[in-house]
């Protein structure tokens, strides 16, 4: 085009900047179109276009664009690209849901009246429940899962047999809605991706778990003596040179030196994941990796140090083999129990150790051995061998062995036995479809009063879940209070003191034995009261769990003791090691003064002592609060949520048509027909 003849920058701009508000607006048509077929409870439009009205707007909004363009390109004009990604925007605006939700709950209500008490754990409960879909929504986002599963399914269709079933399975998630199997599908398509065959390493604190990993890398590249945050589990893979990788989840990943593993999985360096971390993963030049396999070291899944038992409940699908240990200086505990249920319960093959063996004799060696095998055929009905394990000089050659006997192995058939996982969690995955389209055809014909009893457990579920936040703030309160005991504790402890002088004690020794049984005494009603409280917590929450389970005819809920597992191990009151000189005051006879006067000398000779030393009691009051509190709640979301999710559907307003019906019902027969089930269902899995 001759430059006299054509536009200059600023009148093309002008006509972009038009074309582009135009184009706007033609958004907007089309975003009434889409709210005009929306089952939004808040309908912004009446559903009055014609679907002949609907197709004919759509094509001419297409040929308006079309024309547009051509238009722009004949004046030499560009439009701009994309400004910002989709899913970034997706993920602000979730934010902004979030808020909203949060507005929800009953302290923000009071401004307009009086919330009625009864009302409060519900409102909670359904703040909880609204945020906790947007949280994992926003995960499920900032993982990138998913983002092409059917072009992914597609690559891989020329090699591996197990495409066929999770395509079905990825149309039958898709076009029914079954969102809460989606990151299940995702992980299984990452996993089938990757050729490496996973071994995840699971235990309590203190169970050996980096200790052991460092031994059979050769390394010492994972921290030992510190408590993991749950952040996610730590994947560790073959790699030319040492480095380490740092997902998060609002910015890039980072690569970093393997000596800043710790500032990541510590609770010191990252208190409660306060980095945001979502991913880590650890290369190394090691042997042992250089064959396919990849070892994980996972925060566990009921450990009470661990907040982010959700992040290994979500990593399962990727695990291929888990490696549970048991501390062999501890007993057998429920939490172990539970570890190697819900291991097998998700498709993944067990093997158990003993870790620490070394601190046994042999014969004691055996008898646990014996006894820990015998717990779980008892309590689980799954006959597993317990294997010994040690790191301590000679008794190495325990862990070598095992190494040796059973993971070696699978070395030279990783790519094997990997396929085999696949082909056992789209199993898992089928059941679960299956499951879910069986829940979908129950309701047709539900009558109003089994309508009736699903809402009632519903907002069960919703009450308990919305006592999370209030017995946390009670929790919280209370430690707060801690620090600030010093006076009672003073004041009784000179009380007691006068009640011995009186009595015909002397000497500065009971002095400081009266101090410090008294503010152990003091501080453990606060303790009791927390137990009690969150006692309570874990029995209502198991109350609501069975209620669910019994409308639902599901069989798999926690017993209102394994609910209560978490409550152990509670702080103690420690004053160290109290110097000062105490003497009766003269005027012993005259109680009152005497008291008070006592109490004022305890708080001169050791004030500052007690006064830190109940700092850091009600520190540790508060981490162990919220680490139960977090440890309920991941206990109670791991069944509430597929539970909410059966009584959505099955209380929705309206029975599925009878089209739906038959869809669903081809479905399920197109399931029964993709294949045998190659994995061994457990007692535990037929039981659900």
């Amino acid at each position: 085009m001759d430059a006299r003849s054509s536009l200059n920058e600023a009148q093309k701009r002008r006509l972009r900047v038009h074309c582009e508000y135009a184009d706007r607006l033609l958004s907007e048509i089309e975003s009434i179109l889409a709210a005009s077929e929306s089952k939004s409870p808040f309908p912004k439009f009446r559903p009055d276009v014609s679907p002949v009205q609907n197709k004919f707007v759509r094509n001419s909004i297409a040929r308006i664009r079309a024309q547009m363009l051509r238009a722009l390109e004949s004046q030499g004009i560009q439009p701009p690209g994309p400004q910002f990604g989709s899913v970034h925007v997706i993920r602000v605006n979730l934010s902004f849901v979030r808020n909203a939700f949060v507005e929800m709950e009953p302290h923000y209500l009071r401004g307009y009246g009086e919330v009625p008490e009864e009302l409060i754990p519900e409102l909670n409960g359904l703040a909880e429940e609204l945020n906790g879909l947007v949280d994992r929504l926003d995960s499920y986002l900032a993982q990138g899962l998913g983002s092409d599963l059917a072009a992914r399914l597609e690559r891989l269709n020329q090699t591996q047999d197990e495409v066929a079933l999770l395509r079905l399975l990825e149309r039958i998630i898709s076009e029914r809605g079954f969102v809460e199997l989606r990151p299940t599908l995702s992980m299984i398509v990452e996993r089938l991706e990757s050729q490496r065959y996973e071994i995840a390493v699971f235990g309590r604190v203190s169970s050996g778990k980096s200790s052991l990993l460092n031994h059979i890398l050769g390394t010492d590249v994972l921290p030992v003596g510190v408590n993991p945050i749950t952040a996610v589990p730590t994947r560790i893979i073959h790699g030319p040179k040492p480095k380490l990788t740092v997902g998060f989840v609002n910015r890039r990943p980072e690569a970093s030196e393997i000596a800043r593993l710790p500032e990541f999985v510590s609770e010191a360096h990252n208190p409660g994941n306060t980095k945001a971390v979502t991913k880590i993963v650890v290369e190394l030049p090691a042997d042992r990796l250089e064959t396919g396999l990849a070892f994980v070291d996972t925060p566990g899944l009921g450990s009470l140090a661990t907040a982010g038992a959700a992040e290994t409940l979500a990593y399962l699908p990727q695990c291929d083999l888990g490696v549970v240990l048991i501390n062999a200086s501890t007993t057998l505990s429920e939490e172990d129990l539970s570890t190697i249920a819900t291991l097998y319960e998700a498709a993944v093959p067990v093997q158990v150790l003993l870790s620490k063996a070394d601190l046994l004799e042999p014969d004691d060696r055996a008898s646990a051995v014996n006894y820990v095998a015998l717990q779980i055929r008892s309590r689980l009905g799954l006959d597993l061998r317990v294997h010994p394990v040690s790191i301590v000089g000679s008794h190495a050659e325990l862990l070598e062995d095992w190494f040796a006997g059973e993971i070696q192995p699978m070395c030279l058939k990783h790519e094997d036995l990997a396929q085999q996982s696949v082909r056992r969690k789209a199993g898992a995955l089928r059941d679960s479809v299956e499951a879910a389209l069986g829940a979908r055809l129950a309701k047709t014909g539900a009558s109003s009063t089994r309508r009736s009893v699903l809402l009632d457990a519903e907002a069960s579920l919703r009450k308990a879940a919305g006592q999370f936040n209030d017995t946390l703030r009670r929790r919280l309160e209370a430690s707060d209070r801690a620090s600030g005991m010093a006076p009672l504790i003073f004041e009784r402890a000179g009380a007691v003191l006068v009640d011995l002088w009186s009595a015909g004690s002397a000497g500065d020794g009971p002095a400081r034995a009266v101090l410090d049984r008294v503010a152990t005494e003091t501080v453990a009603e606060l303790g009791n009261q927390a137990f009690e409280d969150l006692g309570a917590l874990a029995a209502s929450l198991t109350r609501a769990l069975e209620k669910a389970s019994y409308v639902l005819k599901a069989n798999e809920v926690p017993s209102e003791s394994e609910m209560k597992a978490p409550l152990k191990e509670m702080p103690r009151l420690d004053l160290g090691t109290l110097t000062f000189r105490l003497r009766p005051p003269w005027f012993l006879f005259w109680k009152s003064m005497s008291r008070r006067s006592v109490a004022r000398s305890l708080e001169r000779a050791s004030g500052r002592r007690v006064g830190e030393a109940l700092s850091t009691y009600g520190r540790l009051l508060e981490t162990w609060s919220r680490k139960v509190v977090e440890e309920l709640q991941t206990r109670f979301d791991a069944h509430a949520d597929a539970y909410r999710a059966q009584l959505a559907r099955l209380v929705e307003d309206s029975s599925i048509s009878p089209e739906e019906q038959k869809a669903a019902r081809r479905d399920l027969v197109e399931l029964a027909f993709s294949g045998a089930r190659t994995w061994e269902r457990s007692p535990i899995e037929r039981a659900v």
